[in-house]
């Protein structure tokens, strides 16, 4: 495929020999980017774990103190007067069964799903178109919960999820290109913060090995882990 001459110009802003401070990379990935749309900046760390292991496995959620900048469409399986705390939150959609038919004819427009305890047994049933769109309910991540108000609310202002892929990577949405750089410092913050804080016990040797920031359509630019270390609490 061929290079654009904006891809190429952004690239060469961008020394790859170089780790930044985590500031610096942030005003660099603010500067190369150059897509006509409001890009996402993105966050990936590679952890010293083997996400394989149960023991080792590093999955949560954050809440992003500056938000996402963009509308998070909440669906909700409650029934009841649950039902009812989860429209007054703010979800966008909220049901059971009728939800669970509409999923199964192919209707995925929502971001975020969120379910009651008492409905997993009906979420069950499309468990296995759920999953690999990252949306199954869970809840390690607080979205299996009977406090639908706090998750709705957390999910709309700019809650984000985690987990570790093979080789132990994490890839997460930090904000966005209209943004300033201390907003998405903010964020990455919180997010390493949170990964500390979820270091499992039998992980031995370097935890955080390398961290990089991006936009959609930008060169990744590595962070200084060191830099990053001495700014999470």
């Amino acid at each position: 495929m061929a290079i654009g001459k904006k891809q190429v110009t952004a690239k060469s802003k961008v020394d790859r020999s170089l780790k930044y401070s985590l500031s610096d990379a942030l005003e660099l990935v603010k500067e190369a980017s150059f897509a006509n749309f409001d890009e996402t900046v993105d966050i990936t760390v590679r952890l010293g774990v083997d996400p394989r292991k149960a023991d080792q496995m590093v999955r949560g959620a954050v809440v992003l103190p500056n938000g996402l900048g963009k509308s998070v469409r909440v669906l909700v399986f409650a029934k009841g007067e649950k039902a009812q705390e989860a429209e007054e939150a703010g979800a966008d959609y909220v049901g059971g069964d009728d939800l669970v038919e509409k999923i199964q004819n192919g209707w995925f427009d929502f971001d975020t799903a969120i379910a009651t305890p008492d409905m997993m047994g009906v979420v069950g049933k499309i468990g296995r178109l759920l999953g690999p769109r990252g949306l199954m309910p869970n809840p390690k991540v607080g979205t299996v919960t009977f406090d639908l108000a706090r998750s709705v609310n957390e999910a709309k202002s700019g809650k984000v999820e985690y987990r570790a892929e093979k080789a132990g990577i994490i890839h997460a949405p930090v904000g966005k290109i209209s943004f300033d750089a201390q907003s998405l410092q903010g964020n990455v913050v919180a997010l390493m913060d949170a990964l500390v804080k979820a270091k499992p016990t039998t992980a031995k040797g370097t935890y955080l090995r390398k961290i990089s920031v991006s936009s959609t359509m930008g060169p990744g630019i590595q962070v200084d882990v060191p830099d990053v270390q001495a700014l999470v609490k």
